[in-house]
């Protein structure tokens, strides 16, 4: 089994690898067409704005690779916010792979922003087997409302997508590497889809 961490150049990529390599998965790092194109799963991850990993996947030439791939593909935190169409924040097109917007956290009286710490997670799709009810971690300011996609939910001032999923793309909006054994399960059960 290839596993391919791509490498967007704003996230902490060794913190995904060490996940993997503790469910006892062999796990490259790369940007490399040739190399990406070998993957029998790819992991999107990213942190920071949408602005930054777009400048960045354009500058590595990722955008169609990433938008064709036939392979499964799970898009970490920000990585899931790049699947929509756009970003809120600096109006920033993204992948355009599924047809969400990816709004702002309206500020609330008792939620202070970022959205930071443990959170239940709700979802019946496999990509969750034996996690519904699981707490996951979460650090982000901007979200992605529920829609035709949504596979999970979790509650922060209102409801939003924990995860999504079109085809073959799946994207979650929390940092399984920072969740403990929920996060691990997560990432076991994506590799083993």
């Amino acid at each position: 089994m290839k596993l391919y961490i791509i490498d967007t150049a704003c996230a902490n990529l060794a913190s995904l690898k060490f996940s993997l390599e503790r469910l006892g998965f062999k796990a490259e790092i790369s940007r490399d067409l040739k190399e990406l194109e070998k993957a029998d799963k790819l992991f999107l991850p990213g942190v920071g704005t949408a602005a930054t990993a777009m400048r960045n996947l354009n500058e590595f030439k990722l955008c169609e690779f990433i938008k064709n791939t036939q392979k499964p593909l799970l898009g970490i935190c920000l990585g899931l916010q790049i699947l929509g169409e756009l970003s809120e924040e600096l109006e920033q097109k993204t992948l355009g792979i599924m047809p969400f917007k990816t709004l702002k956290f309206e500020e609330k009286e008792n939620f202070s922003l970022p959205h930071m710490g443990w959170n239940e997670v709700e979802s019946e799709n496999e990509l969750f087997k034996d996690l519904n009810g699981a707490y996951f971690y979460f650090v982000h300011s901007y979200c992605v409302g529920l829609n035709d996609y949504t596979i999970a939910t979790c509650e922060y001032s209102k409801l939003f997508s924990a995860a999504v999923k079109k085809g073959n793309f799946y994207g979650v909006q929390f940092h399984p590497e920072r969740s403990g054994e929920a996060g691990e399960l997560l990432l076991k059960n994506f590799i083993l889809l």
